[in-house]
């Protein structure tokens, strides 16, 4: 019987069932949503709010322990510098799980968990990313503006360069005129249709016959 036992086994080792919820943390923390079983998202639901607290603490032994469990040192501080300030005057509840229904297969039931955000978060965040995008655009913009300026001047430069070395061109197209008016006219060959010339040539056997039978 499994009386007093807080937690899931999810049908794994210990060694498994650690791995599996760090994997649940890091890309809960790396997309702020993840899709899984709904007994997954409630283990990992625990320990996720326990790293965000961790994380709101901010000094060195709470980095050091959040290193310990979580995945990429980028994924430690987007956790510290960017998701622990969101909750600075919330106390628990940073995460929801919704229920989504259950799969085809096995029928197992799913869940969303991501992480709660405030109607003011949104709303900053929303800016945010406009602004970004604004900047994005404007950086687009002037992108092709500054490749156009560069190839009209290597244009520039290429007929500068191009002066120079005219005369050396027009004395090659000399060179080789003077060489086809040098080369003697090749024989016209005869169009289709158009009958060879007719040439003297010896008389056939009949013919030499004919004349000796006169």
């Amino acid at each position: 019987m499994r009386h007093r036992k807080d937690h899931r086994k999810l049908s794994r080792t210990h060694s498994h069932r650690r791995a599996l919820l760090r994997n649940l943390v890091t890309s809960l923390i790396q997309h702020e949503r993840i899709e899984t079983t709904l007994a997954k998202a409630k283990e990992a639901r625990r320990v996720g709010e326990r790293m965000i607290t961790f994380a709101k603490r901010g000094d060195l032994s709470a980095r050091r322990h959040v290193a310990r469990f979580v995945h990429g040192d980028h994924n430690v501080r987007k956790l510290f510098d960017t998701v622990a300030p969101w909750y600075e005057t919330r106390n628990g509840g940073y995460t929801r799980i919704l229920k989504l229904g259950r799969r085809l297969g096995d029928a197992g039931e799913m869940a969303l968990l991501e992480l709660v955000k405030s109607p003011e978060l949104k709303e900053k965040l929303r800016k945010e990313e406009e602004a970004a995008i604004k900047a994005a655009k404007a950086a687009g913009k002037l992108a092709p503006a500054r490749g156009k300026g560069a190839k009209e001047a290597a244009a520039e430069g290429e007929g500068a360069a191009g002066g120079s070395t005219g005369t050396a061109v027009e004395e090659k197209r000399g060179r080789a005129k003077e060489k086809r008016k040098a080369a003697p006219a090749k024989p016209e060959r005869p169009g289709k249709g158009v009958a060879p010339p007719k040439t003297g040539k010896a008389p056939t056997r009949a013919r030499q016959r004919g004349k000796s039978g006169e």
